[in-house]
């Protein structure tokens, strides 16, 4: 069981915040020093061991295990928790890690250590109403994580098949990312990855040879692309995939993770069937999924005369490709295979039955947020 999922039960039973937190021994130390009340165990010179308490202000720290010079805490805030139910988590803790820890952590590497202590830090702060925005120096130290780097955000969806380990997943990245990769595990499906920005120069050098002119979010996006597509094929079969600008992950380890859980989110909900998500292209997204559903059904009933016409597949893929091609009606008639008197029927029709031309400006912005609200009030 990872620490993320035992946690929460033990929050639940204990009805209280409990957290894990990192800090380095001489912290430990200090706070054993300075607490109000300590439990060392026998062998108070063999420290910090598994199950060993530090009690300060209406909070107490358990052991729950160390690596190399850092100690891993159970921070429990309860001012009223009884000293046997701190006994039987310090007991749990103690025969729990004395059987397992020993071989769990030779079987780590000093990479995926690493990671998870950066995806424990990320999770507490994710739950706090007063989150720390910047790494630790403990977390960072020797690191290149104050470096820009492009952020992914990977949610895989085979439930139900064997998943790859980090290792496995760590060497595909490598593979496509460069050497240069952070790989850290959020849930027990979801992967942030941060990646080399010298992979945008790589994407520039291509673009010049090509003599096309490429954004930063083209550069992005095709990355992204080729990233999902290896995923999909060497490793996980069906997952998502979020990209965002590069970033100082130092700095922005939190927003950025936020972020990209939002993007994940907010595509799965408006574009069904779209595995790379990119969240400059959801803004409109992002605003309309703030109004309440009550709101949203209420503005459908009053905007749209026509609801069949938004199910006929014909006209949806019309409507959806025209938005695409930047209401070019050239392009999208070439894009969908039609003469171009065709498309302008199909839009004709449109106008008919709605009273809205999309090729008006302002007809094609309220038909494309009624496109929006509608896919996600009908599944609704």
């Amino acid at each position: 069981m990872s620490t993320t999922d035992w946690l929460k039960t033990l929050q639940h039973i204990l009805n209280c915040p409990v957290h894990v937190v990192s800090k380095s021994i001489a912290e430990w130390d200090e706070l054993v020093k300075n607490a109000d009340s300590t439990w060392l165990g026998e062998q108070t010179k063999d420290t910090p061991r598994e199950g060993q308490r530090a009690d300060k202000g209406g909070k107490t720290w358990i052991v729950a295990g160390r690596a190399d010079s850092i100690v891993e805490l159970i921070e429990i805030d309860h001012p009223s928790l009884q000293t046997s139910e701190k006994e039987l988590i310090s007991w749990t803790l103690q025969l729990d890690r004395g059987q397992s820890a020993p071989k769990n952590t030779s079987a780590l590497s000093e990479t995926e250590r690493s990671a998870l202590k950066l995806s424990e830090w990320i999770q507490k702060q994710l739950e706090s109403d007063e989150p720390a925005y910047s790494l630790p120096d403990h977390l960072t130290v020797g690191s290149r994580l104050y470096n820009d780097m492009i952020p992914f955000l990977l949610v895989t969806e085979q439930t139900n098949t064997k998943q790859a380990t980090y290792s496995d997943l760590e060497k595909l990245l490598r593979s496509f990312l460069s050497e240069d990769v952070v790989l850290i595990p959020l849930k027990s499906q979801e992967w942030l990855i941060w990646g080399s920005v010298s992979l945008l120069r790589d994407e520039d050098a291509d673009s010049f040879n090509e003599q096309e002119e490429e954004t930063l979010e083209d550069s992005l996006a095709s990355i992204g692309l080729g990233l999902h597509e290896m995923l999909a094929s060497e490793w996980i079969g069906e997952c998502h995939l979020a990209v965002a600008h590069p970033t100082t992950p130092a700095k922005g380890m939190v927003e950025t993770t936020v972020l990209l859980r939002e993007t994940v989110n907010l595509g799965r909900k408006f574009h069904v069937g779209t595995n790379i998500h990119l969240p400059w292209m959801l803004q409109l997204e992002r605003l309309l999924n703030a109004i309440p559903e009550a709101q949203r059904s209420k503005y459908l009933e009053q905007s749209m005369k026509r609801a069949d016409l938004f199910v006929e597949s014909e006209m949806l893929s019309t409507i959806e490709t025209f938005f695409t091609l930047d209401c070019n009606v050239s392009e999208t008639a070439k894009k969908l295979y039609i003469h171009r008197n065709t498309l302008l029927y199909r839009l004709d029709k449109l106008k008919q039955e709605t009273g809205l031309d999309v090729r008006q400006f302002k007809d094609a912005v309220l038909v494309k947020i009624i496109l929006l609200l509608y896919k996600v009030t009908k599944r609704n």
